[in-house]
């Protein structure tokens, strides 16, 4: 059993008259706490800040108010309302949860942990938060803000990534999680870890718990928990295609559902110049005129660097591609789901051109 100087009662109490205090009681998926909108914000929220977080969920609930709304909607539509919020992958494994919610179990969340954690996209903690928060279910979380608190309190060294790291702070979330206000107390841990446990400069002397804080003792809070080790990035590299009709129009085409912007539209990418003529051909196109690069730029994923150089083409039909693609207006794609790049790249093109094409 895990050594403090607090029990697991006094530190849930004191964490409590905390929040009633000085956390978040006045956030949208609070009101009501249902397991589905707590769902929607739990995966909104992963790597993503709630001041970002809070319009994009009002976005989605009005017109997603529950699962089976979410199940019948087309992806293209999802991805459009997540444009903006990054890491795609959650977007579609909401969209695949909404269908199995629907499927399997008329729309409502499962009641155990296990359950939860079994659909697509949620992990443990997750689960455990969805709930905790909706159900007053006893079940501990382990969120990035929930990690750094008990690593700080207990000084657990290591990177929380490791297997053995992870296991000490999952035995420490358990030992602590009360057993009545589950939901009060779930919001209270993330919000502490988000505001005076913070990752940079925490605020110690305001933490309600700091005299049991190993970490604080120590004089070294900000070292736990252990970092990532670093590693060089890799660096890749792709040519997008700004393709342009008379009218001044862009071409853009979903990328297949799996790997890199899956099922987000894109320009059309080769490796380099020579695969112009073949991707341009693809695609029942005629270049009109000499290419023109525009400036490059880098891209950065969690794992890589795509270095993207823009490259331009007037193009006209030359007869009838058989694909999904489609011509927007710059300025007005429409509702579909952008890469970041690609919204980047929009937001620069030149007003429509009135040239004429022979």
């Amino acid at each position: 059993m895990p050594t403090s100087p607090l029990s697991p009662d006094t530190f849930s109490q004191r964490i409590l008259d905390w929040y009633d205090q000085h956390g978040r009681q006045s956030l949208p998926w609070q009101h009501p706490r249902t397991p589905y909108r707590v769902w929607i914000s739990e995966i909104m929220l992963q790597q993503t800040q709630v001041s970002t977080v809070i319009p994009y969920f009002e976005r989605f609930m009005a017109r997603f108010p529950d699962a089976h709304s979410l199940a019948r909607a087309e992806q293209d539509e999802v991805l459009h309302l997540w444009t903006g919020l990054g890491y795609y992958a959650r977007a579609r494994n909401l969209h695949k949860c909404a269908r199995q919610l629907a499927e399997q179990h008329d729309g409502e969340f499962p009641h155990t942990v296990e359950e939860v954690a079994a659909l697509p996209g949620i992990g443990r903690s997750t689960a455990g938060a969805i709930l905790a928060q909706s159900r007053g279910v006893r079940a501990p979380i382990l969120d990035g803000n929930v990690k750094r608190v008990l690593a700080r309190l207990h000084a657990v060294p290591g990177w929380p990534g490791k297997k053995p790291v992870e296991n000490r702070l999952w035995e420490l979330a358990e030992h602590y999680t009360p057993r009545t206000r589950l939901a009060d107390y779930t919001q209270a841990m993330m919000d502490l870890g988000a505001t005076l446990c913070s990752r940079g400069k925490p605020n110690c002397q305001a933490c309600p718990v700091n005299s049991a804080c190993q970490a604080r003792e120590q004089g070294n809070p900000q070292d736990y928990p252990g970092k990532k080790p670093k590693k060089v990035l890799p660096v890749r590299t792709t040519v997008m295609l700004i393709l342009r009709d008379e009218t001044g129009r862009v071409w853009l085409e979903p990328r297949p559902s799996s790997g890199l912007w899956g099922g987000l539209w894109c320009f059309p990418q080769i490796d380099d110049h020579q695969q112009l003529e073949a991707t341009l051909t693809e695609r029942a196109l005629r270049p009109q005129g000499q290419a023109q690069p525009r400036d490059g730029f880098r891209h950065t994923f969690s794992h890589f660097h795509l270095d993207i150089t823009p490259l331009e083409v007037t193009v006209r039909l030359a007869g009838v591609a058989d694909n999904e693609g489609r011509w927007v207006e710059p300025a007005a794609p429409g509702e579909l789901g952008l890469a970041a790049p690609v919204k980047k790249l929009l937001a620069t093109l030149d007003a429509p051109r009135q040239t004429s094409m022979l």
